[in-house]
């Protein structure tokens, strides 16, 4: 079982029943589960260079987006609330300054997804505390790779999914800066592009009413699956589900 007991394959299942208000639980419930333990031996009040805490704020992030979309916005604005706080009391553990940067990164999203004010300053501040660490930053395409940088982009890829069909729609290069000899501005770059991008592609969904499940291990024109919903032969295979890569819902062998 994964460190998040299971919760978030629920979660996907319940996204791909259309079921939004109950994946947002599912994922609420696998981001509490992941905060309290990140890591088998990782206390979230110490040290850790990769930030495996990450995944637990990815999942409460993403609960707030589903209960938008579930039309539940005090249940999303009580997520956010709860998020921000979380995240802030989390930089007694993560102790590097560009970790710090990283989590105001996050606050922002969690503004962003419960529809909370301040939402553009908050990115602004990232990019601010982001520029002042970097002097101290050696690689900044390493951190970009640590789970708890992962994590942090990760709400952002799956909302972008939906509207794009299904495809990628956030590459590392939209989210990063061009010239990583500049690790400030690299990584700066993150809550820039989140300012702009984000809060449209979250009412985005929230106005079809559809977010769309992660993005996991794909197959293009398959002849073994068919979506019985839109037809698609393409799959996704997240979670322990198997879905259609378009429109997430689940898809049948034939």
């Amino acid at each position: 079982m994964s460190q998040d007991g299971g919760h978030r394959e629920r979660a996907v299942a319940a996204l791909a029943a259309r079921d939004f208000e109950r994946a947002g639980d599912a994922y609420t419930r696998a981001g509490r589960r992941a905060l309290a333990d990140p890591r088998e031996g990782q206390d979230p009040f110490e040290p850790d260079e990769k930030g495996w805490v990450g995944r637990g704020l990815q999942s409460l992030v993403v609960a707030g987006v589903c209960y938008r979309v579930a039309d539940r916005d005090g249940r999303a604005t009580r997520r956010g609330v709860e998020g921000v706080a979380v995240t802030r009391d989390l930089e007694t553990g993560l102790d590097r300054p560009v970790q710090h940067a990283c989590l105001r990164e996050v606050v922002a999203d969690f503004r962003t997804v419960a529809g909370m004010d301040g939402a553009s300053e908050a990115y602004d501040a990232a990019a601010a505390a982001y520029e002042s660490a970097g002097e101290g930053i050696d690689d900044p395409q390493y951190w970009g790779t640590t789970p708890l940088f992962e994590a942090a982009a990760a709400p952002l890829e799956q909302v972008a999914r939906g509207p794009a069909n299904g495809e990628i729609a956030v590459k590392w290069e939209d989210l990063h800066g061009s010239d990583p000899s500049d690790p400030g501005a690299f990584l700066a770059h993150r809550a820039r592009y989140k300012r702009q991008r984000f809060p449209g592609l979250v009412e985005r969904v929230v106005a079809d009413g559809l977010l769309a499940a992660p993005r996991g291990t794909t197959e293009y024109d398959t002849d073994h699956h068919r979506c019985p919903d839109c037809g698609s032969t393409d799959v996704n295979w997240v979670a322990d589900s198997t879905l259609c890569l378009r429109c997430s819902r689940p898809t049948d062998p034939q």
